[in-house]
């Protein structure tokens, strides 16, 4: 699998966002209009074409004291407005593990 950053075309067949990992406590952030981080998927930066995509990762990829490893993700967009991952695997990282956990004893 290629990583994000060495992808070279960029498609975009949505609405998507930049996502990363916060570097301090390793948890899933959003790219904001602020040029800064946020946990909340509702304050992310939503692109629409290939362009803006890349201008918007190569801007999170420079910054990397307040997240590392950003790609591109998909979102949905209901028509309340509300934003949802637009993947399993970005459902997924929101929620975190998929299987119970042993009861700590």
């Amino acid at each position: 699998m290629t990583s994000p950053l060495e992808q070279k075309k960029i498609k975009i067949a949505g609405p998507s966002v930049v996502t990363a990992n916060r570097t301090w406590d390793g948890i899933v952030v959003y790219r904001t209009a602020a040029k800064g981080w946020s946990a909340e998927l509702s304050e992310a930066v939503i692109v629409r074409n290939s362009d803006e995509a890349k201008a918007l990762l190569a801007e999170s990829v420079a910054d990397d004291v307040g997240a590392i490893g950003p790609y591109i993700a998909p979102v949905q967009i209901g028509a309340d407005g509300k934003i949802v991952p637009g993947n399993l695997r970005e459902q997924i990282r929101r929620t975190g593990v998929t299987i119970g956990q042993p009861a700590q004893v």
